[in-house]
């Protein structure tokens, strides 16, 4: 349940006067424009805005991974929980924009997933399976019904693999969706052939400080432009585009426009040109409105005089504006135009004009309401319930109508039990069935018009003799969850082979109403349970390796509930089963090594830190102004510049910090983030841009190190080629393109059929001290438990010390 200040905030963005804008905006086209994408953050929002706003299109985003193999700029959520929350973020994008989202993908453990940065879309379909990918987009199509697509990306070297994919399934799904012979399954489910009447490609590069197009975009045959700015708020289309891009938070997206674009040029890939070969709207062809659809060849008299008449009414409610009264009154007689246009037109009409007129329908309804001052907020108290739970729901209906109603819309698992009014006030009971299943943290889809989630509301009354309602989505979405539940505290716990405890202790937080939870781990390992300690005993005769102890409850698998709690996507908590990990090495720590850390949010690293053993104080970037001599090393953690501007200020006191003989070492950071090459570092290091030719996506790329003798490699722990095994996802990002001199490179690692990059791990003797800059997502393989991560880093802990007698840069 929101709390007031977050209520009060919602109010304030929300005047009823815009809101009723944006639902007469609505009635202007029967057209839907779909947007394809790879990833949340992929959509062309400023277009999209125009598009919705400008025209009053329906806009569709298609999108097919959880965006869960991304950086996140904001937290530490990785992998499944990262996919909740870019999730989370692609639905908040699309709200500002009033789209619909429909997901390709549902999650990390399907084929169709973020499986990390691709150069090659050949690559990405091989893992996608390209059969499986069109299908979906086929269906999808056939569901939605897009007039028009138009995809994010072009398909040429130098995008991203997923852009490049997604542009070439696109396409092919255009041709496949009007083919009654292709995936003939989709007919037994009640969808038909769908012909998309054109297909857009951007004719725009998408190079930059990320991608890097080799090919120029194709001609501009279109250019949409739907005026200088939105009529409902005076803002630029283009800069509502960066109100939804900031959303994307993870992802660092949002930027202010000072001179923002004011059209979007597109090349037309399928459908037809006018005799001429040119273009002046997006519509041309196209029969946009409610009234263009009584010229369709085929269209009854009767059906075509009601659409005129409904178009002329829809016209009228939209010039009233904001005149309540006239807007309902010519409302109602659209609506009961558009209702006795589908009574009458012909049964062959039907597939091409129906839905749209259904649609219309919906969102008169939504007007007639907002118009007569009926409006409504819902919540449910819990957000979370466990199977054969109870909850209550509410709406509180804000109006003078005393016959409006509210009731619940809800999954079969949710029955209502009982229902009460009290001070304007609708209250349900309802009761879980005790096998619902659980929610779903990646919904299928998000629908601009309501009814999203396992439970909303229909709120409705009678106005002038017609029954109207429309959908309330409730305040943060109630999710069943799973019971039990139990925290491990410590989840992962590091050994190291040369000194193995006698027992290892963590502890144990649960949630449950009874049992006692069970430890089950590998052969030889002894786990009990005390209380809300866990104690495991390892056997004499430990091996390197990783050694995981699934919980059970009374036999049931259990799970751990991680809070997710950002303020532009609300609160969910992710679930996944509770496993304790024991990781057991031949590990080495530098001796006299004391560590200060400055997290940029989007790491564990100071936590694997102490988890290996190592005296770690986190720091605040005011700290890095005062005394630092207490510290032998100082990490600056993954994108710190980026999101810790205040980090600049620190530059200089960190360069005396290093010639003083300390030894600073940088994880990768965004070149133009808060990075300047020639003061951010000791000395001059240019980060490489666009970052896709300054990264290396294959985890197993073969690396080659240089200097196998240096004292970062070759002590305390002596980094071979088994320490490079088992990577996950990349080896890294935002490599150095440049350096100072002094800086010494220790490998070179690249893709295949690309040049070597040596800037990934670079290091250099700078007065008594030492930088060392590293590009290699190590914080990432730390997450995984990867054993040569946990080793290298140890290394890179040395103090400057640790080098006198040792090679040199």
């Amino acid at each position: 349940m929101l709390r007031d200040h977050e209520r009060i905030a919602r109010e304030m963005s929300d005047p009823g006067l815009v809101r009723l804008h944006r639902k007469l905006e609505r009635l202007s086209s029967v057209l839907t424009v779909m947007n394809t994408g790879a990833h949340p953050d992929d959509e062309k929002n400023g277009l999209l805005a125009a598009l919705r706003f400008g025209l009053g299109m329906r806009v569709v985003v298609a999108c097919s991974t959880r965006g869960e193999g991304g950086q996140n700029a904001i937290g530490t959520e990785r992998g499944a929980a990262l996919g909740v929350v870019r999730t989370g973020e692609m639905v908040a994008a699309a709200q500002v924009l009033d789209a619909d989202v429909v997901w390709l993908g549902h999650g990390p453990d399907d084929p169709v997933h973020d499986f990390g940065f691709s150069k090659n879309g050949d690559d990405t379909l091989a893992r996608w399976g390209e059969d499986r990918i069109v299908e979906r987009l086929v269906r999808t199509y056939r569901e939605e019904r897009p007039d028009i697509v138009i995809p994010t990306f072009l398909d040429v070297p130098g995008q991203h693999g997923h852009h490049r994919a997604m542009t070439r399934a696109a396409e092919a799904a255009v041709m496949a969706a009007a083919d009654p012979d292709v995936y003939p399954h989709h007919f037994d489910e009640g969808l038909k052939p769908w012909c998309v009447a054109k297909l857009y490609l951007p004719a725009w590069s998408g190079g930059g400080s990320t991608y890097d197009d080799e090919v120029p975009p194709p001609e501009t045959t279109l250019e949409v432009n739907a005026g200088p700015v939105d009529m409902a708020t005076g803002v630029p289309f283009a800069r509502i585009g960066e109100w939804s891009r900031a959303a994307h938070r993870t992802q660092g997206m949002g930027v202010w426009l000072e001179a923002p674009t004011q059209t979007w040029p597109l090349h037309l890939r399928l459908g037809r040109l006018s005799p001429d070969g040119k273009e002046t709207d997006i519509r041309d062809g196209l029969r946009a409105c409610v009234g263009s659809l009584a010229s369709l060849e085929g269209m009854s008299a009767a059906a075509a005089d009601h659409l005129v008449r409904a178009q002329h009414s829809i016209a009228s409610a939209q010039a009233a504006f904001p005149h309540r009264e006239a807007i309902l009154k010519a409302a109602l007689h659209a609506a009961e135009a558009v209702e006795n246009a589908i009574g009458t037109m012909p049964d062959e009409m039907r597939h091409v004009v129906e839905h749209r007129l259904r649609r219309k329908l919906r969102e008169l309804d939504a007007v007639i309401l907002e118009a007569h001052g009926v409006h409504a907020r819902a919540w449910a108290e819990p957000t979370e319930v466990v199977p054969g739970g109870k909850v209550i729901v509410s709406a509180a209906l804000m109006t003078s109508d005393e016959d409006a109603w509210a009731k619940p819309t809800a999954i079969p698992a949710l029955a209502v039990s009982h229902g009460s009014v009290s001070r304007g006030i609708h209250n349900f009971d309802l009761a879980v069935s005790v096998d619902a299943k659980l929610t779903n943290p990646y919904p299928a889809c998000h629908r601009a018009l309501g009814g999203n989630g396992e439970l909303a509301l229909t709120i409705g009354t009678e106005i002038g003799g017609r029954v109207v309602h429309t959908m309330v989505d409730l305040e943060e979405p109630l999710r069943i969850v799973p019971e039990p539940q139990i925290t491990i505290e410590p989840r992962a716990v590091i050994i190291r082979l040369f000194e193995i405890p006698s027992s290892i202790e963590a502890q144990m937080l649960a949630r449950s109403a009874s049992g006692v939870p069970v430890l089950a781990g590998p052969e030889g390992w002894h786990a009990r349970t005390a209380g809300d300690h866990i104690f495991i005993e390892p056997p004499p005769d430990v091996k390197a390796g990783l050694y995981a102890f699934n919980g059970t409850w009374n036999g049931a698998a259990v799970f751990r509930g991680t809070s997710i709690a950002y303020p532009h996507i609300g609160r969910t908590t992710f679930f996944e089963p509770e496993t304790l990990k024991i990781l057991a090495l031949d590990l080495t720590l530098p001796e006299c090594t004391t560590v200060g850390y400055v997290s940029g949010g989007s790491d564990r690293v100071g936590d694997w830190l102490k988890a290996m053993g190592f005296d770690v104080t986190e720091l605040e970037p005011l700290d890095l102004q005062g005394d630092l001599a207490r510290f032998s090393t100082i990490v600056i953690g993954t994108l710190a510049f980026s999101t810790r501007t205040e980090l600049a200020a620190a530059s200089e006191h960190l360069r005396r910090y290093v010639e003083a003989g300390g030894h600073l070492v940088t994880l990768y950071q965004k070149p133009s983030e808060g990075w300047n090459a020639s003061t951010t570092p000791p000395r001059p290091i240019e980060i490489g841009s666009p970052s896709v030719r300054w990264r290396v996506t294959n985890p197993d790329a073969p690396v080659n190190v240089l200097s196998a003798d240096h004292p970062l490699l070759a002590g305390p722990n002596v980094i071979g080629d088994d320490d490079w095994a088992g990577w996950d996802k990349e080896r890294g990002i935002y490599f150095a393109s440049d350096w100072d001199d002094a800086y010494v490179p220790l490998m070179t690692v690249g893709d295949t059929g690309e040049k070597p990059l040596s800037g990934g791990l670079i290091s250099a003797t700078i007065g008594r001290g030492r930088h060392t800059h590293v590009a290699l997502v190590l914080h990432h393989q730390l997450d995984r438990l990867v054993p040569g991560a946990f080793r290298l880093l140890a290394n890179l802990m040395q103090p400057t010390s640790s080098f006198l007698g040792g090679a040199q840069d």
